[in-house]
């Protein structure tokens, strides 16, 4: 994923942009970037924050950035914001979303122009560079950043800075959030609603699907309307998404603490104590032991000083090991009882299945694993919000690999169905293989409940295959 910020105003706005991008640090963990704008020109920073936090890396730079309009990301992949010279003067560009015809697009562009690429590793092309190429063909920005979001397969959140002021694009259908946020003499653009409000900004409005606005110190100027069609990922409630963050007017915590509630109303199990994960599954587990009236407790802390980030670092094998080095145990919690515990979702299943050795090794009686989403069966084709290369490292497409002597895309429906028998076998297979006393997912209708939109309004593709 990638977290973007910008802020257009009247008093240097160095710090604001600073704080707003840090506050996005959950989304990324390569690259942060900052660029600010003013009389003499463009002045950006870019950093790998793979091994340290985004706040430590710039502290420096900031002392020595000035402008009234800047913008940030912190992203997975590429190094951003990118400064851009143009037939429209020169502008910075920052995006946030997953282009999947980049290398057709690319061709396209390198067989009818004269326009280049600089190459990144593995031969891939720059998306953001990428997106700016396309903007670069069409009379206008605006109009670039239409085409953009019709010729993009995908999705693509974007902030461009110019010298006139600060243009703020949501995907086409909305799948990732952009939020505006307003205070006195500024208007500040934001991908996490929260990431403003301690820095003095209201809410001023969220964009809606497709919609472009530009935005000076003095207005927020609507280019392109929002469209009706929306398909915002579900996911964000479940997982990415902050907890203090409310997209559609719906808060994460608050959903959270449904899908926990909605959990519970469908689950039998006796237990001593329910826990969540940190951190994502906490609020969950909140939501099951009110719900149930078995005990919230923390039978494990995550150590945070040295190891802030669940995303960091990069290679698996030291994930695995860094997440084990997080969880310090709490023996009277965790000898001799029955555990109930709940994680946003299972992708892999490595870390939570050697959370749950660790905890048997600690003393733990019985083990019971309730993630709050349903089984993640289809990789996701519209955001960049996981590493999965494979659709094989999916634990489910593991499962089912195993059970199917050729896999269907019918089958994967069949699957993901909780009322079919081969849903109850797959489980049956992952509860075995991961070593949980038991194992209940959430389902998707009380996902959608929890959240309280539309159906047709929310993409639950990882789920059901159906975007």
């Amino acid at each position: 994923m990638s977290g973007i910020f910008g802020v257009v105003g009247k008093q240097d706005c160095v710090l604001d942009v600073f704080f707003g991008t840090d506050y996005h640090s959950h989304l990324g963990t390569s690259r942060g970037g900052l660029t600010f704008l003013n009389e003499k020109g463009f002045n950006r920073a870019i950093h790998n924050i793979e091994n340290s936090p985004f706040r430590t890396k710039f502290e420096r730079d900031i002392g020595q950035m000035k402008g009234q309009m800047g913008i940030g990301c912190i992203s997975d992949m590429e190094p951003q914001p990118l400064i851009v010279k143009s037939r429209h003067g020169s502008y910075a560009i920052s995006t946030a979303g997953r282009i999947n015809n980049s290398r057709q697009l690319a061709d396209e562009i390198l067989s009818s122009t004269s326009a280049h690429f600089l190459e990144m590793s593995g031969g891939d092309v720059n998306p953001t560079e990428l997106v700016a190429t396309l903007i670069n063909q069409c009379d206008s920005i605006p109009e670039g950043i239409r085409l953009v979001q019709e010729r993009i397969d995908g999705s693509m959140t974007l902030l461009i800075l110019t010298r006139e002021g600060l243009y703020a694009a949501r995907d086409k259908l909305g799948r990732t959030p952009l939020a505006i946020g307003r205070k006195e003499d500024a208007f500040c653009a934001s991908f996490e609603s929260f990431a403003y409000l301690n820095l003095g900004y209201t809410d001023y409005k969220e964009l809606g699907p497709a919609e472009i606005v530009h935005i000076t110190a003095d207005a927020v100027e609507t280019v392109y309307p929002a469209q009706k069609d929306m398909k915002i990922c579900a996911f964000l409630w479940i997982y990415y998404g902050y907890p203090a963050s409310s997209y559609e007017g719906r808060n994460v915590e608050e959903v959270r603490y449904r899908c926990g509630e909605f959990l519970a109303n469908r689950d039998r199990v006796r237990a001593d104590l329910v826990s969540g994960i940190p951190d994502s599954g906490v609020a969950h587990a909140v939501g099951y032991a009110n719900r149930s009236g078995i005990p919230f407790a923390r039978p494990f802390i995550k150590y945070t000083p040295t190891w802030p980030r669940s995303f960091m670092p990069q290679e698996q094998n030291t994930r695995n090991l860094v997440a084990r080095m997080k969880i310090i145990p709490i023996d009277k919690l965790i000898r001799d009882k029955k555990l109930l515990l709940i994680d946003d979702s299972i992708v892999r299943g490595t870390q939570l299945s050697e959370t749950t050795e660790f905890l048997y090794q600690c003393g733990a009686k019985e083990v019971h694993i309730r993630p709050a989403c349903p089984p993640i069966i289809f990789k996701c084709p519209y955001l960049n919000f996981s590493r999965t290369g494979s659709a094989l490292d999916l634990i489910t497409r593991r499962i089912i690999n195993e059970l199917e002597e050729i896999e269907t895309e019918d089958q994967l429906y069949e699957y993901a169905d909780p009322e079919n028998e081969k849903y109850r076998c797959m489980l049956a297979g992952i509860r075995k293989k991961l070593n949980f006393t038991s194992l209940k997912y959430n389902r998707l209708d009380d996902v959608i409940a929890a959240i309280g939109l539309d159906p047709t309004k929310l993409c639950t593709y990882c789920w059901n295959g159906k975007s």
